[in-house]
Protein backbone atom coordinates (compact mmCIF):
# COMPACT_ATOMS: atom_id res chain seq x y z
CA UNK A 1 0.00 0.00 0.00
CA UNK A 2 1.31 3.79 -1.08
CA UNK A 3 2.14 5.47 2.47
CA UNK A 4 1.63 9.34 2.26
CA UNK A 5 3.01 11.72 4.03
CA UNK A 6 1.09 13.22 7.13
CA UNK A 7 1.93 16.91 6.00
CA UNK A 8 -0.28 17.87 3.11
CA UNK A 9 0.93 21.68 2.59
CA UNK A 10 1.77 22.20 -0.96
CA UNK A 11 5.32 22.51 -1.64
CA UNK A 12 4.46 26.68 -2.90
CA UNK A 13 3.74 27.33 0.34
CA UNK A 14 5.95 25.55 2.49
CA UNK A 15 8.84 27.88 3.68
CA UNK A 16 12.09 27.87 1.53
CA UNK A 17 15.43 27.68 3.21
CA UNK A 18 17.49 31.30 2.09
CA UNK A 19 21.00 31.74 1.71
CA UNK A 20 22.87 33.02 4.81
CA UNK A 21 25.23 35.90 3.65
CA UNK A 22 27.90 37.87 5.43
CA UNK A 23 27.01 41.74 6.00
CA UNK A 24 30.49 42.38 5.26
CA UNK A 25 31.59 46.13 4.20
CA UNK A 26 30.18 47.38 0.80
CA UNK A 27 27.63 44.42 0.21
CA UNK A 28 24.68 46.16 -1.49
CA UNK A 29 21.14 44.91 -0.36
CA UNK A 30 18.21 45.83 0.28
CA UNK A 31 15.88 46.05 2.98
CA UNK A 32 12.09 45.01 1.70
CA UNK A 33 9.93 46.20 4.20
CA UNK A 34 11.01 49.99 3.60
CA UNK A 35 12.51 49.72 0.13
CA UNK A 36 15.82 51.34 1.35
CA UNK A 37 19.09 50.29 -0.36
CA UNK A 38 22.48 50.61 0.66
CA UNK A 39 25.93 48.99 0.90
CA UNK A 40 27.17 47.64 4.35
CA UNK A 41 29.27 49.88 5.82
CA UNK A 42 29.07 48.33 9.66
CA UNK A 43 27.44 45.11 11.17
CA UNK A 44 27.43 45.25 14.93
CA UNK A 45 25.47 42.45 17.69
CA UNK A 46 22.35 41.89 16.19
CA UNK A 47 21.95 45.06 13.61
CA UNK A 48 23.70 46.07 10.34
CA UNK A 49 23.83 49.54 9.30
CA UNK A 50 23.09 50.66 5.19
CA UNK A 51 24.38 53.69 3.32
CA UNK A 52 22.18 54.35 0.13
CA UNK A 53 24.00 56.53 -2.67
CA UNK A 54 22.71 59.79 -1.05
CA UNK A 55 24.62 58.92 1.98
CA UNK A 56 21.99 58.49 4.25
CA UNK A 57 22.24 55.75 7.26
CA UNK A 58 19.77 52.99 8.00
CA UNK A 59 20.06 50.74 11.12
CA UNK A 60 18.13 47.31 10.68
CA UNK A 61 17.50 44.39 12.72
CA UNK A 62 19.65 40.90 11.42
CA UNK A 63 16.47 39.02 11.26
CA UNK A 64 15.90 35.72 9.17
CA UNK A 65 14.94 36.48 5.55
CA UNK A 66 15.58 39.99 5.96
CA UNK A 67 17.05 41.50 3.18
CA UNK A 68 17.35 41.15 -0.86
CA UNK A 69 19.82 40.83 -2.37
CA UNK A 70 20.52 40.95 -6.48
CA UNK A 71 16.18 40.63 -5.71
CA UNK A 72 17.33 36.96 -3.88
CA UNK A 73 15.64 36.28 -0.33
CA UNK A 74 18.47 36.00 2.20
CA UNK A 75 19.83 36.36 5.73
CA UNK A 76 22.29 38.28 6.59
CA UNK A 77 24.87 37.63 9.27
CA UNK A 78 27.85 38.77 11.21
CA UNK A 79 30.75 38.33 9.47
CA UNK A 80 33.38 36.21 10.61
CA UNK A 81 36.26 38.34 12.32
CA UNK A 82 39.24 39.11 10.03
CA UNK A 83 38.23 37.63 6.63
CA UNK A 84 40.62 37.66 3.95
CA UNK A 85 41.08 40.24 1.86
CA UNK A 86 40.50 38.97 -1.95
CA UNK A 87 43.33 39.12 -3.76
CA UNK A 88 44.23 41.24 -6.53
CA UNK A 89 45.60 40.24 -10.26
CA UNK A 90 48.34 42.58 -11.53
CA UNK A 91 45.54 44.85 -13.19
CA UNK A 92 43.62 45.54 -10.19
CA UNK A 93 40.84 42.73 -10.64
CA UNK A 94 39.95 39.90 -8.31
CA UNK A 95 41.59 37.11 -8.78
CA UNK A 96 39.60 33.75 -8.79
CA UNK A 97 41.49 30.96 -7.31
CA UNK A 98 42.05 27.75 -10.05
CA UNK A 99 40.65 30.39 -12.91
CA UNK A 100 43.44 31.36 -15.31
CA UNK A 101 43.62 34.83 -16.56
CA UNK A 102 42.37 35.45 -20.32
CA UNK A 103 42.81 38.05 -22.69
CA UNK A 104 39.56 40.26 -24.28
CA UNK A 105 38.82 38.64 -27.63
CA UNK A 106 39.37 41.06 -30.58
CA UNK A 107 35.76 43.18 -30.69
CA UNK A 108 33.69 45.45 -28.31
CA UNK A 109 33.21 44.22 -24.91
CA UNK A 110 29.64 44.89 -23.84
CA UNK A 111 28.69 44.93 -20.29
CA UNK A 112 25.58 43.63 -19.34
CA UNK A 113 24.88 42.42 -15.83
CA UNK A 114 26.64 39.54 -14.34
CA UNK A 115 27.38 37.87 -18.17
CA UNK A 116 30.53 40.31 -17.97
CA UNK A 117 33.28 39.50 -19.72
CA UNK A 118 34.77 37.17 -17.76
CA UNK A 119 32.15 34.75 -18.17
CA UNK A 120 31.79 35.48 -22.49
CA UNK A 121 34.95 34.75 -22.71
CA UNK A 122 34.48 31.52 -20.50
CA UNK A 123 35.00 31.84 -17.02
CA UNK A 124 32.65 29.48 -14.94
CA UNK A 125 29.41 31.76 -13.96
CA UNK A 126 30.04 30.70 -10.33
CA UNK A 127 33.24 31.59 -10.07
CA UNK A 128 32.75 35.16 -12.10
CA UNK A 129 30.07 35.38 -9.30
CA UNK A 130 32.72 35.11 -6.79
CA UNK A 131 34.76 37.36 -8.14
CA UNK A 132 31.60 40.75 -8.65
CA UNK A 133 30.58 39.73 -5.18
CA UNK A 134 34.00 41.02 -3.97
CA UNK A 135 33.96 44.40 -5.58
CA UNK A 136 33.20 47.35 -3.27
CA UNK A 137 30.58 49.51 -4.61
CA UNK A 138 30.84 53.22 -5.20
CA UNK A 139 29.38 54.85 -2.05
CA UNK A 140 28.97 58.54 -3.25
CA UNK A 141 26.76 59.63 -6.44
CA UNK A 142 28.52 62.54 -8.13
CA UNK A 143 25.12 64.48 -9.56
CA UNK A 144 26.91 67.14 -10.60
CA UNK A 145 30.70 67.94 -10.00
CA UNK A 146 32.65 67.12 -6.71
CA UNK A 147 36.18 67.69 -6.03
CA UNK A 148 38.21 64.77 -4.39
CA UNK A 149 41.04 65.52 -2.46
CA UNK A 150 44.21 63.14 -3.34
CA UNK A 151 46.40 64.01 -0.58
CA UNK A 152 49.98 66.47 -0.99
CA UNK A 153 47.80 69.15 -1.85
CA UNK A 154 46.54 67.52 -5.13
CA UNK A 155 42.96 67.35 -6.27
CA UNK A 156 40.69 65.99 -8.86
CA UNK A 157 37.61 67.24 -9.74
CA UNK A 158 34.80 64.45 -10.57
CA UNK A 159 31.68 65.90 -13.14
CA UNK A 160 28.80 64.12 -14.43
CA UNK A 161 28.93 65.12 -18.00
CA UNK A 162 26.11 62.54 -19.07
CA UNK A 163 24.09 61.36 -20.46
CA UNK A 164 25.85 60.21 -23.66
CA UNK A 165 27.72 56.92 -23.63
CA UNK A 166 25.75 55.88 -20.80
CA UNK A 167 23.11 57.58 -18.83
CA UNK A 168 25.42 58.62 -16.42
CA UNK A 169 29.09 59.40 -17.39
CA UNK A 170 31.69 60.65 -15.04
CA UNK A 171 34.54 62.32 -16.41
CA UNK A 172 37.90 62.83 -14.02
CA UNK A 173 39.42 66.56 -14.25
CA UNK A 174 43.23 66.44 -12.56
CA UNK A 175 44.55 70.15 -12.77
CA UNK A 176 48.08 71.02 -14.04
CA UNK A 177 50.03 72.28 -16.42
CA UNK A 178 48.46 70.73 -18.74
CA UNK A 179 45.72 69.52 -17.07
CA UNK A 180 44.19 66.30 -18.08
CA UNK A 181 41.03 64.65 -18.32
CA UNK A 182 39.96 60.90 -17.93
CA UNK A 183 36.95 60.42 -20.60
CA UNK A 184 35.73 57.38 -19.77
CA UNK A 185 33.91 56.09 -22.84
CA UNK A 186 32.53 59.15 -23.89
CA UNK A 187 35.80 58.96 -26.24
CA UNK A 188 37.17 56.77 -28.22
CA UNK A 189 40.80 57.06 -30.26
CA UNK A 190 41.21 53.69 -31.20
CA UNK A 191 38.13 53.38 -33.04
CA UNK A 192 34.61 54.57 -33.27
CA UNK A 193 32.74 55.49 -30.38
CA UNK A 194 30.26 52.37 -29.85
CA UNK A 195 26.85 52.94 -28.47
CA UNK A 196 25.79 50.42 -26.56
CA UNK A 197 21.94 49.60 -25.60
CA UNK A 198 22.56 52.39 -22.57
CA UNK A 199 23.75 55.04 -24.60
CA UNK A 200 21.81 57.84 -25.20
CA UNK A 201 22.82 59.36 -28.93
CA UNK A 202 20.86 62.37 -28.96
CA UNK A 203 22.80 63.65 -25.96
CA UNK A 204 25.87 62.27 -26.61
CA UNK A 205 27.49 65.62 -28.57
CA UNK A 206 26.22 67.91 -25.73
CA UNK A 207 28.02 65.91 -23.17
CA UNK A 208 31.55 66.06 -25.44
CA UNK A 209 30.65 69.90 -25.43
CA UNK A 210 30.55 69.67 -21.43
CA UNK A 211 33.75 67.90 -21.78
CA UNK A 212 35.73 70.42 -23.98
CA UNK A 213 34.53 72.95 -21.51
CA UNK A 214 35.71 71.08 -18.07
CA UNK A 215 39.25 70.41 -19.93
CA UNK A 216 39.66 73.31 -21.97
CA UNK A 217 41.53 74.06 -25.33
CA UNK A 218 45.58 73.04 -23.81
CA UNK A 219 44.21 70.18 -21.73
CA UNK A 220 45.53 66.25 -22.67
CA UNK A 221 42.01 63.82 -23.28
CA UNK A 222 43.10 60.66 -21.95
CA UNK A 223 40.16 58.26 -24.14
CA UNK A 224 38.45 55.03 -22.81
CA UNK A 225 40.31 52.99 -25.71
CA UNK A 226 43.37 53.95 -27.37
CA UNK A 227 46.29 56.99 -27.16
CA UNK A 228 45.64 60.46 -25.51
CA UNK A 229 43.90 63.13 -27.57
CA UNK A 230 43.80 67.14 -27.57
CA UNK A 231 41.01 69.35 -28.40
CA UNK A 232 40.65 69.33 -31.40
CA UNK A 233 40.13 65.43 -31.77
CA UNK A 234 37.37 65.33 -28.68
CA UNK A 235 35.58 67.95 -30.98
CA UNK A 236 36.01 66.39 -34.24
CA UNK A 237 34.78 63.26 -32.80
CA UNK A 238 32.10 65.04 -31.17
CA UNK A 239 30.98 66.32 -35.21
CA UNK A 240 30.83 62.94 -36.39
CA UNK A 241 28.67 61.64 -33.38
CA UNK A 242 26.47 64.50 -34.11
CA UNK A 243 26.60 63.35 -37.65
CA UNK A 244 26.16 59.97 -36.66
CA UNK A 245 22.87 60.38 -34.97
CA UNK A 246 21.06 62.77 -36.70
CA UNK A 247 21.30 65.52 -33.85
CA UNK A 248 21.06 69.16 -34.99
CA UNK A 249 23.86 71.61 -33.97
Amino acid sequence: MRQYSADLTPPWKKPQSVPEVPAEPGLVVEEPGTGFCGAVIRCEAGTVTLEDRFGKHRVFPLEPRGFLLEGRVVTLVRPSSGPARPTRTASGSVAVPGARARVARAGRIYVEGRHDAEVRWGLDPAAAAEAVAALVPPRHAVSGEWTLDLGGGRRALLANVGPGHTAYDLAVLVPGDPGVVFCGDLVEESDEPQAGPDAVPSRWPAALDRLLRLGGEDAVYVPGHGAAVDAAFVRAQRDALAARFGVSE
